[in-house]
This record gives structure tokens, sequence and C-alpha cells, in this order.
């Protein structure tokens, strides 16, 4: 059994989590009997915190919100992991190191030997030219989404142009350590998809509306769909001689069976070079049907590979007799 202090601890974290919990489950995880959590419980609220509880099958305690809570408590394991995450990201955000620097300052002798061990026995590979997106333009963009207002901002897009844009802001997405917003551009009455660090917010909001369902019936549906394919510049249709199954799931493209042993590879790149890196990959016999530059762009790099080969095979001794 845990004395007071640790116990009381682990139910404050706990009961942090945001959801209801009986006081079997607690005395379960404390290892205590529920009577001793009824007085922990007490023993809390003497402390400041506000500890809802309600009766029947489905009553439990609850945590509730306060401006005048005391601080944040963590257990080891918490502040362990909350530690290293903020490393992982102190290199590319500011808040992160400063969220850093504060955070090991309060921490205890035997977690900070911890923390140092784990930090010294990682290599983190640093990212590819990660975007920095500054704090205020993500709460900028969730405030507006929570208050259902038109979001009025200007726009920079992958080929340098300049918009002012409208749009009803839906739900902001981090993927792949960026940040996107999905959301009805009023001017084009469609859906589009931001990069949160090409966005230059302008005040004050719009007007108020009503949210639209998601496209395609799920957020992550419709990006899966328009950011695996349709937001690429490049396009590429190949006939690929392998069936329609060997191929699903070696490539990230649209694969459409023609019959039991060739299947239609569609692709969507930034670059034809990528577009042949993937297609040399499945290592199997393939034809472009479009575009035409895509084929003279093969027709350059095959010329070039065989002038290499030959090149190799001239200094290449004879071989011995």
């Amino acid at each position: 059994m845990l004395e007071t202090p640790a116990r009381l601890l682990r139910l404050l974290s706990l009961l942090q989590t945001h959801r209801d919990w009986s006081g079997t489950e607690l005395a379960e995880r404390l290892g205590v009997t529920t009577r001793t959590v009824r007085r922990d419980v007490d023993r809390l609220r003497e402390l400041g915190y506000s500890i809802h509880a309600s009766m029947g099958p489905v009553g439990g305690y609850r945590l509730g919100p306060g401006a005048s809570l005391p601080p944040l408590l963590l257990d080891d394991e918490e502040a362990v992991a909350v530690t290293v995450g903020l490393h992982t990201t102190a290199a590319d955000h500011e808040a992160s190191l400063r969220a850093l620097t504060k955070v090991e300052q309060m921490l205890p002798s035997r977690l900070r030997h911890r923390v140092t061990a784990l930090r010294s026995a990682v290599v983190a590979m640093p990212p590819r030219s990660v975007p920095t997106v500054k704090a205020a333009v993500l709460t900028g963009i969730s405030v507006a989404i929570r208050a259902s207002e038109v979001l009025r901002f200007d726009y920079v897009s992958h080929n340098g142009t300049e918009s002012r844009r409208g749009v009803e802001p839906h739900r902001l997405v981090c993927w792949g350590r960026k940040w996107y917003l999905v959301g009805w551009d009023v001017e084009r009455t469609d859906w589009r998809t931001f990069r949160v660090d090409r966005i230059s917010l302008r005040t004050p909001n719009g007007p108020r509306f009503t949210h639209r369902e998601p496209p395609d019936g799920d957020v992550a549906a419709y990006l899966c769909r328009t950011m695996g394919f349709e937001m690429w510049p490049l396009r590429a249709r190949l006939r690929v001689h392998a069936s329609a199954t060997d191929v699903a799931g070696r490539v990230s493209g649209i694969v459409t069976p023609i019959d039991d042993h060739t299947c239609l590879l569609e692709i969507a790149s930034d670059s034809f070079d990528l577009v042949v890196l993937t297609v040399g990959m499945l290592d199997v016999d393939f034809e472009v049907e479009s575009p035409p530059e895509l084929a003279r762009h093969l027709r350059k790099l095959s010329g070039r590979f065989a002038g290499a080969v030959a090149q190799d095979r001239s200094r290449t001794p004879p071989p011995d007799r």
C-alpha cells in the first residue's frame, strides 16, 4: 500500500484524466479500501481541489474545474514522459524549449537522472525542414472554430501565389509534423485544406456560421484522399504488369485492376523522379499512359543509365583466357 502523501498524489493523478471513477475502481488502482478512498477524497477537498461525487450505478468521482485549483501535479512516469516529449520538439519550437527548461528545473534529482540517462541513450534524427507554426496562429484558429466564426487570413500557396481567404474553419490537423486547417472556402464554395505555417491571420474574424457536415463524412478520410492524391501538382497513369493485389499496399497511389495479371496505377507527386523511383521499387514491367512528360523523362533517364553501363563496360578489363 502506498503511504498517504504518495497515495494522494496518485489519486489526484487519476482524477486529472477527466473521467468518472467509481470508488471501487480507485480502490483497486490504489490498493486500498473504498472507505480509504472516501477519506482521501475528503483530504483533497480540504486542500482546495473541487471533487464532485455522484451516487448510483453510473456514479463516481470527478475532478471539477476551477480557476483557483492548486498547481497541476505529476507522478514520476508522467513527469518523465512530459520532459522527453518536450525535448523532442524543443529544437523546432522556442516555446517547447522554454517549457522544457522550466520543467527540468523542477524535477527532483532521482527523475533528473532518469531523464538524462534516457536522453543520452537516444539519437534523434533532425527533421527535414519542418515549418515553424506560431502558437498564436493555432490558438487563433481554434478559437474561431469553437466560436463558429469565419476566419479571415492571407495565404501563400505551394507555388508562391498569394491570396486572401474567408474560410469557415472546421478542424485543425497535425499530420507528419505539419499543421493543416480544413475548412469551407466561402468564395470558392468548396472544402479546402491549408498549411497553417502559410497562414497570416487577419482581424477581426468574420460573421458567425453553422458548422457543416465534414467532407467525405469524416475529416481523416477526406485528408487521406485529398492529401494522398489530389493536392499534388503532377499525376501519372501507368499500366503495370502485375495484379492489383500485388501492387496495392506497396505504393502510395490508386490501384485499379484490369485483369488478373495487370492493373492501372495512378500516382501523384511533385517530381517525376519520385514517380520513377516508386515504380522502380516495384520491380515489374510497366508502360506509361500519361502524361507524355513522364515518358520523355524516362527516355532521358534510360539514355543516361545506358551510357553509364557502357562506360563502365569499356573500363572493365577483359577476362583472363
